[in-house]
């Protein structure tokens, strides 16, 4: 049989998931494991690499297993949480340290440190982000300097590093593949994204030897093969992203101005920008999309802290039983001229705001306001916020929004079409609702696939975007506008 078949691994923050696809891009078979998160302190998040290691090879071997047809693979695509890293002895194999996960704040002392000397504009122009302990760099920097003898050992080439593409590919490969792709190097505060490479004066910044990094490479690219024993032949590993921008690729947003929001706890938001770096004026991060063939696309991306997790609050904080349907039922039962606004910082303001002191507040209820008028104005703070996005990618690339200006849409909450809808009515966008959800490892599975040959380009790969349901703006313009005025007179509210 041909070898017409990607099988996709999916390394996330809570499970570790294989996905096989045909080139339809149609699901074959799964396989997934969850994944332990471990609190040690207050603010901190590790995850136990080795563990994650063990549960790559257990997810792609029962889904090749499953479809019966591990012969026909053609190659592995890799995608993964952002920003979380892990340092390990390159001899051994062996972490030193356990995984510092993307949402730990140790290092929020150095950045602030760092934000007060001066540094942000000048760390904003190399990399595209912000100075904040979510991204990489500061991590690796607390491990070398908290585990004893690391730095030495660093600086003497005992040591890699890397985030969890490149820690799973040294792994699946038996260490001989260090590297990881444009995306998630771009996610570290140490790469220049304009020079597509480490940047001397970050890597001087933040403290962290350059011996201790993964080669670059693009998002389709050759990162060699899988061990003989996981998968019982050597199987080439073709495509990798980080999980955003395999997302953006799994929504065929190829082109300048095509977006993509993801609706989980959080939401994270990215607009294609095309081959020009779009500088945010309105503090987005400025990301690499992809990179293939040489030739960088840029995006901007705009974060929401709390999206379904102001849903499971309703259950959590409010007493609403039944779930997230229970809710949604609850909020259609709302008197549609209610006036309450929920704004759900309960860790803080993301994009555009940043503001991680601001804490939640309800506002506008009167005495014929309850439950279900809280409730919808829940699921609309999500609508809200990613108003609050689009009108701040709006302002920094205007030729992006034309006439066709659309948000494609996955993750939880975009399965409910009585969101979808909310959200298409108070962003006045068009919204494409993908019926398939694992968008982020169809995305990885359409990069390796054009790595092996299976598509003649990216063009034709993102042809291969899931069937979708669009839903059109229906509310008035006027009844869209004073919404979002009440919700810009709230949020100032919360912001302590």
């Amino acid at each position: 049989m041909a070898q017409d078949l990607i099988l996709a691994l999916d390394q996330g923050t809570t499970s570790t998931r294989a996905i096989l696809f045909d080139r339809a891009g149609q699901p074959l078979a799964e396989a997934s494991r969850p994944l332990r998160q471990s609190y040690p302190r207050d603010g901190w998040v590790e995850h136990d690499a080795e563990e994650i290691h063990a549960a790559c090879v257990a997810v792609l071997r029962e889904a090749t297993e499953a479809s019966g047809r591990a012969a026909d693979v053609a190659a592995i695509g890799v995608t993964n949480q952002r920003e979380t890293v892990v340092i390990w002895d390159k001899a051994t194999g062996r972490p030193i340290h356990p995984a510092i996960v993307w949402q730990d704040r140790r290092t929020a002392e150095v950045c602030a440190r760092l934000k007060a000397e001066g540094h942000e504009p000048r760390v904003t122009e190399v990399t595209g982000l912000l100075l904040d302990p979510y991204f990489s760099g500061t991590k690796i920097a607390w491990i070398l300097d908290k585990v004893p003898g690391a730095r030495a050992r660093a600086e003497a080439g005992e040591l890699l590093a890397g985030t969890m593409d490149t820690w799973v590919i040294w792994k699946l490969t038996g260490g001989r593949v260090h590297a990881t792709d444009a995306t998630n190097a771009s996610r570290t505060l140490l790469f220049d994204i304009v020079a597509q490479d480490w940047s001397p004066e970050m890597l001087d910044l933040f403290d962290v030897p350059a011996s201790l990094l993964p080669k670059v490479l693009d998002c389709v690219d050759d990162y060699g093969a899988t061990q003989t024993q996981i998968l019982g032949r050597e199987t080439p590993i073709r495509g990798v992203a980080g999980d955003q921008q395999a997302a953006l690729m799994g929504q065929g947003c190829i082109a300048p101005g095509q977006m993509k929001a993801t609706y989980g706890t959080g939401c994270f938001m990215l607009i294609n920008t095309g081959e020009a770096r779009c500088v945010s004026r309105a503090r987005l991060l400025t990301t690499v999309a992809a990179r293939v063939g040489g030739k960088t696309t840029y995006a901007l991306e705009g974060s929401i802290f709390v999206a379904g997790a102001a849903i499971q609050w309703l259950g959590e904080g409010l007493g609403v039983t039944g779930g997230p349907r229970a809710a949604e039922a609850l909020a259609r039962a709302a008197k549609p001229d209610h006036a309450v606004v929920v704004v759900p910082a309960f860790t803080g303001l993301g994009a555009p705001w940043w503001d991680a002191e601001a804490r939640g507040g309800i506002f506008g209820l009167t005495r014929d306001a309850g439950l279900p008028e809280i409730a919808a104005a829940t699921f609309d703070s999500c609508a809200l916020q990613s108003r609050d996005l689009i009108e701040a990618m709006r302002a920094d690339a205007p030729s992006a929004f034309g006439d066709a200006a659309q948000l494609r849409i996955d993750g939880g909450m975009s399965q409910s079409a009585w969101f979808s809808q909310r959200l298409a009515d108070l962003t006045g966008l068009p919204v494409r609702r993908a019926r398939y959800q694992e968008i982020t490892a169809l995305g990885a599975a359409l990069f390796a696939g054009v790595g092996a040959g299976l598509y003649g380009s990216l063009e034709e790969a993102a042809e291969v975007s899931p069937a979708a349901d669009t839903l059109s703006p229906a509310l008035d313009t006027h009844a869209r506008e004073a919404a979002y005025a009440r919700w810009l007179d709230a949020v100032p509210r919360v912001r302590l």
